[in-house]
């Protein structure tokens, strides 16, 4: 039997939801991505050019620091969850994904968003995680039940 962590990070509380449901439907431990420095709401409105998630997502170098670092050592599968930021994983993710060692792990991104995609998620989880396997993934509505999440993640 494979072990699973749901590692997520929510910057408004639907992708916390949604993890904690894909979580429990799977039986896997459960990882919050937390920044060092929370977001506040004015550091979140992507329609002001120079709010702090603004500007992280134009530096692709860019890698906010996390609260705590996780030990992925004891999982089969990492299911990633985030909110989809300018077409791709927030860069906070980047940081999760350089933060341990993937090597021989299944890493699966998922993601929260009103119509947006994954886009290049996949691919871009990948290069920071060479040695991992990261299969697509899927986008999940607020509502995904929990039926759905544990179809959709048996297949790892």
């Amino acid at each position: 039997m494979k072990k699973i962590l749901v590692a997520y990070f929510s910057a408004s509380g639907v992708t916390e939801n949604v993890a904690k449901k894909l979580a429990e439907a799977v039986g896997a431990d459960l990882f919050e991505i937390r920044p060092e420095q929370p977001y506040t709401k004015a550091d979140l409105n992507w329609m002001d050019k120079q709010s702090r998630s603004t500007l992280e997502m134009k530096d692709r170098s860019c890698r906010p620091a996390m609260a705590t670092a996780p030990d992925v050592s004891g999982y089969d599968v990492i299911l990633v969850g985030f909110p989809v930021w300018w077409y791709r994983e927030p860069s906070i993710i980047d940081t999760f994904m350089e933060s341990a060692d993937f090597n021989g792990k299944t890493v699966v991104p998922f993601c929260t968003s009103g119509g947006s995609g994954l886009g290049d998620s996949a691919k871009n989880m990948h290069a920071l995680a060479p040695g991992a396997k990261v299969p697509e993934g899927k986008r999940f509505s607020s509502s995904a039940s929990q039926d759905e999440l544990k179809k959709w993640a048996e297949q790892f």
